[in-house]
């Protein structure tokens, strides 16, 4: 009776542990210094959540900028070359002004800044219904440029931000 029960406990939480909802990971970038392809600066993770919004958890370790706030944007193509100039302009498919992330006027690929600790390492989150995976879809961030900038988006200057250089990227790829 003991094992019988035992049993039926067992599977009673694996049951409930299957049915729980998790974050689901679906796309991920590995962020790279534009100057040096072979060094990681931080990587961006992306979650479906349970309420069918995305999250993205962005953490970056980079020593070169370190105590010092960088601006992170959405860029139009997913290709890290020439200095991360191929990326072209800021991903904004709404054609939305540029702006903060949250307030009044801004488009779905202003990130925003983050500050780098006195060892380079930050962490950012953001989560919001803007953004997609799906084909056909214009919100669909697959295949997007992430540009790190090395200065501070002033989240004023069109359609910019005045946000320096670029001296970080990754491609946005969906998870298999």
């Amino acid at each position: 009776m003991k094992k019988y029960l035992l049993s039926l406990a067992i599977a009673g939480v694996a049951l409930i542990s299957a049915c729980a909802k998790t974050d689901k990971e679906i796309a991920q970038a590995t962020l790279t210094e534009t100057a040096d392809h072979t060094k990681t600066i931080g990587t961006a993770k992306f979650y479906e959540l349970s309420d069918g919004k995305i999250k993205m958890d962005i953490e970056m370790n980079f020593a070169a900028r370190a105590d010092s706030n960088v601006a992170v944007h959405f860029h139009e193509h997913g290709d890290c070359g020439n200095m991360g100039e191929n990326t072209h302009g800021h991903w904004n498919p709404t054609k939305e002004a540029h702006g903060k992330w949250g307030s009044a006027a801004y488009h779905s690929g202003d990130i925003g800044n983050i500050m780098l600790d006195n060892k380079g390492h930050a962490t950012l989150s953001v989560t919001t219904d803007r953004w997609s995976i799906k084909d056909g879809d214009i919100k669909n961030i697959i295949g997007r440029g992430i540009i790190v900038h090395g200065g501070t988006d002033d989240y004023t200057t069109q359609p910019t931000g005045n946000s320096g250089p670029r001296v970080g990227c990754g491609v946005i790829e969906a998870v298999k």
